[in-house]
């Protein structure tokens, strides 16, 4: 900015930093300085697992690994890391402008550029929740295609009187008993694979049966459904769905170099968690100066004739990290970690 020095006389205009209930003076404009709330809008993906009652038969049967194990897992998406500004409630500050257009000009432009803020301002943003929908442990029922109950036969003995004296004589016996969970695996692996060998029939043509155009589509897709159904006993089900949380972070100046803060959790339980439930595993956001700091220092005057309060931010580096792994990284400025300077107001500014 090319600045060019215009006195003016008459009316001076005086900015007050106001302490702590202290009233405004009569007709002066009260403002705050701003302040940046780093706003995380994180997304975590969930998924519901039930596994299938065939699980550890998987690998014998069919040649695949399953999970053996039903639970809520979660993992981070994406996140979105905001700065906000919003007014500093712990700074207020009072200026009479006065009649000078000058003066009143150069207040404007302060405030269009962020180094001042309005004493009300504020961006308010809405935290949505998504709880995660429970998956439906009983989806199996319908998913066999073989009977629960098997028939057995044993052989009995019993005594018979003949002519040469006892004999023992076989008897068979048939029972209905349940069958074992293994045996009912090896009945849908079968089944499986001459699904597949359907599949493949019709689609090479080895069939008694002709299908063309819509008939082969419906047959085939018909075929892969009961597939994935079968498929489903050995490999289990899932329900997956996104879990949205919006964190606000607001960095403290009187932490000097120390800038960390855990920004949220995450919880295998629960998923995302606040900053404040030890359930969860933290995720730290650790502010860094980018570069070396300003060799000027804040000014606490409580009063300054002709000039007005302003604050500069301090450029930081963000850095989010679960442990040890770096999830994101990202420059902005913070301005509560800045300094408070002050600029004389009727300069005239061209």
């Amino acid at each position: 900015m090319i600045l060019a020095a215009a006195l003016m006389f008459g009316y001076s205009v005086n900015a007050q930093i106001l302490q702590n209930g202290v009233p405004a003076p009569a007709g002066a404009i009260v403002y705050s300085l701003p302040s940046t709330t780093i706003s995380l809008k994180v997304t975590a993906q969930h998924e519901s697992f039930v596994a299938g009652p065939y699980a550890k038969y998987a690998e014998k049967y069919l040649g695949i690994e399953a999970r053996t194990e039903s639970g809520d897992f979660y993992t981070l998406g994406a996140i979105e890391m905001i700065p906000c500004i919003e007014a500093d409630p712990s700074v207020r500050v009072a200026v009479n402008l006065g009649t000078s257009k000058t003066a009143s000009a150069n207040f404007l432009n302060f405030c269009s550029q962020g180094l001042v803020i309005a004493s009300d301002s504020y961006t308010g943003k809405q935290a949505q929740w998504r709880f995660p929908s429970a998956v439906n442990s009983s989806d199996f029922a319908s998913s066999g295609a073989t009977s629960n109950l098997d028939s057995r036969t044993t052989t009995l003995y019993k005594s018979v009187k003949t002519a040469e004296g006892l004999e023992k004589v076989p008897v068979q016996q048939t029972q209905v008993v349940e069958k074992s969970i293994e045996r009912k695996a090896v009945e849908t692996a079968s089944m499986i694979f001459r699904l597949r060998q359907k599949r493949m029939d019709i689609i090479t043509g080895d069939t008694d049966a002709t299908y063309s155009g819509e008939a082969m589509a419906a047959a085939i897709e018909e075929i892969t459904r009961l597939e994935q159904e079968y498929l489903s006993l050995f490999i289990g089900k899932s329900v997956t769905d996104e879990q949205t949380v919006v964190f606000d972070v607001v960095p403290k100046a009187e932490n000097g170099s120390k800038q960390m803060y855990i920004a949220f959790r995450i919880s295998d339980t629960q998923g995302l968690v606040p900053a404040s439930n030890m359930s969860g595993r933290p995720i730290v956001l650790e502010l860094q100066q980018d570069g070396p700091q300003s060799a000027g220092a804040s000014e606490t005057a409580a009063s300054g004739k002709g000039r007005i309060y302003y604050r500069q931010p301090a450029t930081m580096v963000a850095r989010l990290l679960d442990g040890q792994k770096e999830i994101m990284q990202g420059r902005m400025p913070v301005y509560q970690l800045g300094q408070t300077l002050s600029f004389p107001i009727e300069i005239a500014i061209k």
